[in-house]
């Protein structure tokens, strides 16, 4: 017995001593967290997939990763789902690279339930090679180049005037490394990420109910395609620096997309289009202004999408991201085809020096704000 004890008390000493060592440690560091007490609940789920392949060999195909946020104090009629862009994950919207809360936290917080997905073929939605195709990565340097570090390299006009990363933005500094970590092989054909997007996120709709649809960058053409697949279940289409504009790339490349104008595969029409090369469109002479793309419209008479008119939409531009060159391309397209949208710069709402990652800068929870004051502005919250 008198051994049992020396051996216990022995070992609380250890732990003791280890404690006191673990925390003199220089090399040790807190794990980043931040208050989540607006935070009822949390819970996950998958929605979609359809089984493929023959009797024996079957495998889903298609489900998507779906994580819900529910607030301690409700005050939204309608949740919200937010869709991330390319080579993202839901880590993009739980929190920054350096630590801070983000979107997710910040619209419980405003009472929304939170929906967050990892999108067909992506993180935690099953990528099958045989069914889904190739994928697509950034390098460090593009992502420097593009996103974190604009201001560096000067590959548009606006890219002096951002500000707002926290830290450097160049590889081997730690809020770059943490943010270049969360980085995944994406799937290279857009056509078939549309097509998965639509159909698993129209599933979701049908399970929950009417909703907010918040899209960034890739993920901007999923939210007007699952608005015209569910007109009804869609009651704003938030679209963060959409991937646009209309029919042909900008300032990356000059490549053709988005043969439909605003997506890479077919969306409804008045009157209807069968095939894109039905849709009459002609370049503008002069762009609006400078620094700024000619844009792509439609010849008159006039289509509409039809199945998107009654949907109040917002398309957020950055001051010094290359979205600020061409976005408003992409809200005049849809305003031309009958769409109820605005066109919101940042810039011209006192709130400066941002690039395409937004959710993740230094004023990340600011530029939140105004996306919350739109959405009470534009919809009933009971």
């Amino acid at each position: 017995m008198r051994c049992s004890v020396v051996t216990v008390a022995g070992l609380l000493a250890l732990a003791f001593v280890s404690t006191i060592a673990w925390a003199a440690d220089p090399a040790a560091r807190p794990v980043p967290a931040h208050d989540q007490s607006a935070i009822a609940g949390r819970g996950y789920f998958y929605i979609g997939g359809v089984y493929v392949g023959e009797r024996g060999k079957q495998l889903m195909h298609g489900q998507m990763y779906v994580e819900v946020l529910t607030p301690r104090h409700p005050h939204s009629r309608y949740p919200l789902v937010l869709i991330h862009g390319a080579a993202q994950t839901a880590t993009n919207w739980m929190g920054t690279p350096d630590g801070r809360p983000g979107w997710a936290d910040y619209f419980v917080g405003q009472g929304y339930t939170v929906y967050m997905v990892d999108q067909p073929a992506r993180g935690r939605s099953p990528w099958l090679p045989t069914v889904d195709g190739k994928l697509a990565t950034f390098t460090a340097e593009q992502i420097e180049s593009r996103f974190t570090a604009p201001q560096a390299f000067n590959l548009w006009p606006q890219a002096k005037l951002h500000s707002q990363w926290p830290g450097t933005g160049r590889i081997g500094d730690p809020v770059f490394d943490a943010f270049y970590a969360t980085q995944v092989p994406y799937l290279a054909d857009n056509a078939q990420t549309q097509r998965l997007n639509q159909q698993a996120v129209a599933a979701l709709l049908d399970r929950i109910g009417p909703a907010i649809i918040l899209t960034h960058s890739q993920s901007g053409p999923f939210g007007w395609l699952i608005a015209n697949a569910r007109p009804k279940l869609v009651k704003a289409v938030v679209a963060v620096e959409p991937a646009g504009p209309p029919f042909q790339n900008a300032v990356l490349s000059t490549d053709k997309a988005r043969a439909w104008g605003v997506t890479d595969i077919p969306i409804t029409y008045d009157p209807p289009v069968s095939d894109p090369t039905e849709l009459k469109i002609e370049q503008q002479e002069r762009p609006d202004g400078p620094d700024l793309v000619r844009c792509w419209q439609q010849q008159a008479p006039v289509r509409h999408l039809a199945n998107l008119v009654n949907i109040p939409a917002v398309v957020i531009t950055t001051e010094a991201s290359y979205h600020a060159v061409y976005d408003h391309c992409t809200a005049k397209y849809l305003a031309q085809a009958g769409v109820k949208v605005t066109a919101l710069r940042l810039g011209d709402h006192g709130i400066h020096g941002n690039a395409h990652m937004v959710m993740l800068e230094k004023n990340n929870l600011q530029v939140a704000g105004i996306i919350a004051e739109w959405l009470t502005l534009t919809i009933p919250t009971h």
